[in-house]
């Protein structure tokens, strides 16, 4: 259908939609039609799924946002219209949920002969080392094909001192002159047969023996018939010669095959279990994730689909927290979508450049809870775990944990439970009316945490009934007469319901104290950014329990997911492998590499539309000790004085501080270079929460006049305050001081000021301190 209006001019309109797994969020923003120069802004939130009243909740959300920009009506079901759409930034858990479901698309595994089982034998890391029923994961793929091929590497020396170090080739890549070891005669030639050549790496190649096309065709001609369409494709060495992946992944596209995952093209690095089960994840992920978008993109015009310069842009966030157009956006990089929006957001409107206080982000969400550290750089790990699967791939370094609002509560073996299980968005916690089970939603709801009044009125089968709270009463009773018949000591409901309460907190405490205190840095010494739906009714709590005496909650926190997106930056990254003694000799060739790779990135942002000061480049060198196989990825603080990267002293740096002692007796190896390029999506920020509040003047809110409501609130300690203030955001101004115990509210959020923490105004958040 049409949108009738004109007022809202045409690509003026920005929405950013985050889909979790509880809810989707959507931020829009557009020019005022009454006054252009003013930017109105739009939040809406909605199940991510409510399969009775829409399929796809991002396209809802859309559809909702310009009714609401537009004035006009569209009907439900109709395809949008996008003219007056400037870009769409999505971000999105489809691949994630795959993963952990084991709901991917089915593929088959080329690998070369002889290595059939590598990747179901891994690295045999027991994650519990005391259990003595181990369950292993069963593999990604569903079926193996062994390719009879075989590359090998002719060493290099092991002493970066001797002068004869470096291999010399050819123009053509053909060795032209050796050393004596490693399979050397010393005479220019190695010793055995296959040609040798040099590889990408530097290193030099021995094929010993190339691959039957025909016979690779006709194995993939069967697999084809059996009905697979993905492929993955990890083949011995193909980080540094990459030829026979390439001339498999010819064939296999040639006879149909849609998805076909080449590890040298996804991660030309070392290492070939991690590389070879990133490549499985993404056969297994990206297909789900391409069909996801297809029926995404068939609610929207052909305006949307057709590629065209003018055309609304579609830009995906990225594991690493860049954003990612159509044809960079991978199910691989797509594990950590949702979270990562929310890092971003909470660095970019948490962090104050002069002070640098580090800040803990705690996304506290429906079905989990996300936890990151920032401080002054996002922190990216390059081989993580997820759901068993060992996936290298650069990442945040985000710590999850299975407790948040939708978290299901149990009394098991004498003990209260929150999680790990997850009563989702269907059918949700037992108060959205659906029937489902206990939750940490019903245990806030009842502790009068939330305010059914003030609560969005999605629930019911009309979608416009509020939170049920007789339910969660109802199955609370029965939960508290089960626990205090088994206990000699009785306990009232509510000492019950906050029981479970305290169970949450600690469970969302953990991931934390692995982020700091596991790692050398004091818990007490940050400032707790918190978000998410949830978050604002934990924040001070879980601060409280760390020994953090600051909390800041912005005013979007609800949706920080999605309002991080309209932040993010764009990026695109290259990497190379190499196998090179960082020496004085060598760090003019690395040097070279890395303008070269830093030169394409500039290139492809340039393509993309970034130019001049609004692009950055960060140039990154993988590094590790001689005869250690753990690689620090070395992005160097600052130049030394002759314009150069001191790359040694940063890693040296970053490896003491990571394990606490240096190998001084070794060489340093580079294994690869890489070149991260950023394009910057928006100017400036403004005045960060820290200097706002040395700044603003301070007065106490008015309780009379400013608190909308009273309500009766259990809180730890003092038990219930039946007349807590409750306040709305809107109707408070900035400079307000509002002192504990109380409740803020606004449409998405609920914020609980314990008795003790006093929370201060800001233009853009709440800025609470505890005593």
């Amino acid at each position: 259908m049409a949108i009738q209006s004109s007022k809202v001019p045409d690509r003026s309109i920005k929405i950013c939609a985050d889909r979790g797994g509880t809810f989707c969020d959507i931020h829009a923003a557009y020019p005022d039609p009454e006054n252009p120069s003013e930017t109105k802004e739009v939040v809406v939130k909605l199940l991510s799924q409510d399969p009775n009243n829409y399929s796809d909740a991002p396209t809802e959300g859309i559809r909702r946002v310009l009714e609401i920009a537009t004035g006009a009506k569209i009907p439900r079901g109709s395809i949008l219209e996008t003219d007056k759409i400037d870009y769409i930034r999505l971000s999105t858990t489809v691949a994630t949920n795959a993963l952990l479901e084991r709901k991917g698309q089915k593929h088959a595994l080329l690998i070369t002969k002889g290595f059939k089982d590598l990747l179901l034998i891994g690295n045999q890391s027991r994650p519990k080392i005391f259990d003595l029923n181990i369950r292993r994961p069963p593999p990604l793929y569903s079926t193996v094909v062994e390719v009879d091929e075989r590359v090998t590497l002719v060493g290099y020396t092991s002493d970066p001192k001797a002068e004869e170090h470096a291999l010399e080739f050819n123009e053509d890549g053909s060795v032209k002159r050796g050393y004596r070891g490693r399979g050397w005669d010393g005479k220019g030639d190695a010793e055995g047969p296959g040609e040798i050549v040099k590889g990408l790496s530097g290193e030099a190649v021995r094929i010993m023996k190339r691959p039957d096309l025909d016979t690779v065709k006709r194995d993939l001609q069967k697999l084809y018939s059996d009905g697979y369409r993905s492929l993955a494709i990890v083949l011995v060495h193909s980080y540094t010669f990459p030829d026979h992946e390439l001339a498999l992944g010819k064939i296999a596209r040639s006879i149909g095959f849609t998805q076909v995952s080449e590890s040298s093209q996804l991660l030309p690095m070392i290492k070939m279990v991690p590389r070879g089960i990133s490549s499985t994840a993404d056969a297994y992920l990206t297909p789900i994730l391409k069909q996801y978008l297809d029926g995404f993109f068939n609610g929207f015009d052909e305006k949307l689909k057709d590629g065209k310069v003018m055309s609304p842009r579609v830009e995906f966030m990225g594991s690493d927290g860049g954003l990612l157009d159509l044809r960079n956006f991978s199910g691989l990089k797509s594990i950590l979508s949702g979270p990562a929006g929310g890092v971003v957001g909470m660095a970019l409107t948490s962090w104050d450049d002069n002070e640098r206080h580090p800040i803990i982000g705690i996304d506290v969400g429906g079905t989990s809870t996300d936890v990151s550290r920032f401080d002054g750089r996002y922190e990216v790990v390059y081989e993580t775990t997820t759901a068993g699967v060992t996936i290298q791939s650069p990442q945040l370094d985000i710590n999850t944990v299975a407790a948040g609002g939708g978290s299901c509560l149990n009394f098991r073996n004498g003990l209260f439970a929150a999680g790990p299980e997850s009563a989702g968005a269907e059918p949700g916690p037992a108060c959205y009316r659906k029937g489902g089970p206990l939750a940490v939603t019903d245990a806030n709801l009842l502790l009068g945490r939330l305010v059914p009044d003030y609560f969005p009125k999605i629930f019911g089968k009309s979608e416009k009934e509020p939170l049920d709270a007789q339910a969660s009463r109802n199955l609370f009773e029965s939960l508290a007469k089960e626990i205090n018949d088994a206990h000699e000591k009785k306990m009232s409901t509510d000492e019950i319901v906050y029981g479970f309460i305290k169970v949450a907190n600690e469970t969302m405490c953990r991931p934390i104290r692995a982020l700091t205190e596991a790692r050398g840095y004091a818990s007490s010494k940050h400032i707790l950014a918190s978000f998410g739906g949830a978050g604002g009714q934990h924040a001070c709590e879980i601060a409280k329990l760390l020994g953090i005496k600051t909390i800041l909650i912005h005013r979007y926190s609800s949706i920080l997911s999605a309002y991080g997106l309209a932040l993010a930056d764009r990026a695109f990254e290259l990497q190379e492998p190499s196998a090179t003694f960082y020496t004085p000799q060598n760090k003019q060739s690395l040097t070279s590499r890395l303008d070269k790779l830093e030169s394409d990135v500039l290139a492809e942002l340039s393509h993309q539309g970034f130019e001049g000061d609004r692009v950055k480049t960060e140039r990154m060198l993988n590094m590790r000790f001689e005869g250690t196989d753990t690689a620090l990825m070395i992005l160097p603080e600052d130049r030394d004085g002759d314009g150069k990267e001191d790359f040694e002293a940063a890693f040296r740096r970053v490896y003491k501080a990571e394990f606490g002692f240096l190998l001084e007796t070794k060489s340093v190896i580079v294994d690869d270079i890489k070149v991260r390029g950023i394009g910057k999506t928006f100017d400036t920020l403004g005045e960060s929460v820290h200097s706002e509040v040395k700044r603003i003047k301070q007065r106490p809110v008015d309780r009379s006049s400013k608190a909308d409501y009273t309500f009766s609130v259990y809180f730890d300690e003092v038990g219930r305050v039946d007349d807590t203030p409750v306040y709305l955001l809107p109707h408070l101004e900035t400079g307000d001081v509002v002192k504990g115990p109380a409740m803020i509210i606004d449409d998405t959020q609920t914020i609980v000021v314990i008795p003790g923490a006093t929370a201060v105004l800001t233009s853009k958040h709440l800025y609470i301190t505890l005593e």
